[in-house]
């Protein structure tokens, strides 16, 4: 049952009427409160104050100011006058009810038209925002097709320029040519008018017709061998040699890089030196069965079906084709743990440690799973001093795993238990 307030104080002048509403401890916000044009309610768990207005206040203008656990109302009138309460007496239940009802509905189409109203204002907005994007697109397209309108006026007028400039310097360059020709054909006119006058001429008109004829012959010999000297000679023809450094790689030497392509042309060779030994058990398998890889998948799915004795069958057999990956060494060690082959646990969790060198980021996983296992092998052992060891140094490598955290500190409570014991 909601808790009434009816502790409240009001005052009043002709436009307005000051209401003080305190809250008993509670604490008050906006979503709290509701104000009709003549009815008021406030709604705070468990407290409820609900006030039907002796005539109508202007609710878009009136105000609450919440604080000091008091809500302060400033209520303004739709008509100037004195009121003789600040609620409505003498009403009955059905009239309080519509008018509650009244209130409500008044609410929800003034939130409706408010929505509306904000729904057409942001769509103007957008579409302003819209408009406004558009002009700028259509003056910034405006402003690059003009720049590229001067640049091509620009090349133009280059272009122009430049195709004056080599119609002057071939003009030029045939007006000297033809001076050229004319200084180097007077010396020979000359030679042959010597000779003329040295030779008696029986008709004045022959030898001219003679001379006319020689002045022709003698410039297009001229110009034959003018034509014959700007010929460039022939080239020479050569052979040219090209040699490819030998490399078994597709790749070129400059793009790649030696040492580590050298270490795996050894290890390739060293694994197929191993599989075309004297295996017997190799000659029945198939070539992808002869893959270390492989038969370490095997040998895990061999693990997660709990067939123990058949994974380190598995892990064998890649062992004796790569003996150089420490993960087969690692899974083979889970194994024995399984089979209670403890002693094999412990060189096998040694042997991937030793393999796991130097210790980087990269092989932190690997080591912390080679010294827990061997850890576990040397406590089922009762070593548990070594046992320790080995958990306290995985501690180093993984300091936030507490599940190690947990069996070391059961190590240590053993290795407490026997010191006293004894």
């Amino acid at each position: 049952m909601p808790v009434w307030l009816r502790e409240h104080s009001w005052r009043q002048t002709l436009t307005a009427v000051y209401l003080s509403l305190p809250l008993r401890g509670a604490r008050a916000t906006p979503a709290n409160i509701f104000c009709g044009e003549q009815y008021l309610k406030v709604s705070i768990p468990p407290f409820l104050f609900e006030a039907v207005l002796y005539a109508p206040i202007d609710d878009t203008n009136s105000t609450a100011k919440i604080g000091n656990e008091n809500i302060f109302f400033t209520l303004y009138k739709k008509e100037p006058s004195m009121w003789d309460s600040l609620t409505l007496a003498n009403a009955d239940k059905e009239k309080l009810q519509c008018l509650r009802e009244n209130a409500v509905l008044k609410a929800q189409e003034k939130a409706k038209e408010e929505t509306e109203a904000k729904k057409i204002t942001k769509q103007e907005h957008k579409k302003y925002a819209l408009e406004a994007t558009m002009k700028l697109e259509e003056a910034e397209r405006k402003r690059i097709e003009d720049l590229k309108e001067k640049e091509r006026q620009k090349v133009t007028e280059e272009l122009e320029l430049w195709k004056n400039q080599q119609k002057d310097g071939d003009k030029y360059k045939s007006i000297q040519k033809k001076g050229e020709l004319h200084q180097e054909i007077e010396p020979l006119k000359e030679r042959k008018n010597e000779k003329s006058n040295k030779t008696q001429i029986p008709n004045e008109g022959t030898s001219k017709t003679r001379l006319k004829s020689t002045k022709g012959c003698s410039c297009s010999i001229f110009s034959q061998n003018l034509k014959e000297e700007q010929l460039p000679a022939p080239r020479a023809a050569a052979t040219i040699k090209v040699n490819f450094t030998p490399r078994v790689f597709p790749t070129a030497l400059r793009e790649s890089r030696v040492a580590e392509e050298e270490e795996w042309l050894h290890k390739q060779a060293e694994a197929r030196r191993i599989i075309n030994s004297d295996l017997s058990e190799l000659e029945d398998l198939k070539e992808e069965e002869k893959n270390p890889d492989w038969l370490k998948d095997k040998g895990n799915k061999m693990f997660a079906m709990g067939d123990y004795l058949g994974a380190v069958n598995a892990y064998n057999l890649a062992v004796r084709l790569n003996n150089a990956l420490p993960l087969l060494y690692l899974n083979r060690a889970a194994c024995h743990l399984k089979l209670r082959n403890l002693h094999k646990a412990i060189e096998d969790s040694s042997k991937a440690l030793e393999l796991l060198t130097p210790p980087v980021p990269d092989n932190e996983k690997a080591r912390v799973k080679a010294l827990v296992r061997r850890g576990t092998a040397f406590c089922q052992l009762e070593l548990y001093t070594e046992g320790l060891q080995d958990y306290e140094a995985a501690l180093k490598i993984d300091p936030r795993n507490k599940n190690i955290e947990k069996d070391a500190e059961k190590i240590r409570h053993l290795i407490q238990g026997t010191m006293q014991s004894s």
